[in-house]
């Protein structure tokens, strides 16, 4: 088995390193790169906006729900207040029903609210666009080697 030094050529491993495209020119390669890059940039935007946008969707909804049960849980208060005052200064009948009425919307605003932690626990904000953009950084990565 000969070695370099016996032949005076290079071996596999000696040998440089062979373009990839050795066809075209390094500004063709670099006008090429540039292009590449600058659509990937505009499709990230893009795709950050779409993404943001179904976020924001979410969000607003959860806050909705977060919302109305704040309202709920306000009435609670509100109606449990009466009936308290009511039963100390009345008869039992009319402070029961309040009590009722009370416990009905502490009950809504525990469903609510209860929705609204649910439909937060879902947002996840900007997913794909986070994958994609760790994707593309090891794309470059690959590009430079």
């Amino acid at each position: 088995m000969s070695s370099s030094s016996d032949t005076g050529r290079p071996t596999a491993e000696t040998r440089p390193t062979e373009p990839k495209r050795p066809d075209q020119s390094l500004g063709e390669l670099f006008k090429e790169m540039t292009a590449e890059l600058s659509g990937l940039f505009r499709q990230e935007v893009e795709l950050a906006k779409v993404e943001t946008r179904d976020e924001v969707q979410r969000t607003a909804k959860a806050g909705a729900s977060f919302g109305a049960g704040g309202v709920a849980g306000f009435l609670f208060i509100l109606f449990l207040s009466t009936a308290l005052a009511l039963l100390l200064d009345q008869a039992l009948n009319a402070a029961l029903s309040f009590a009722i009425v009370a416990v009905l919307w502490g009950i809504a605003a525990a469903v609510l609210v209860m929705a609204g932690r649910k439909k937060m626990r879902d947002v996840k904000p900007l997913p794909e666009t986070t994958a994609s953009i760790k994707e593309d950084v090891e794309w470059a990565k690959s590009l430079k080697s």
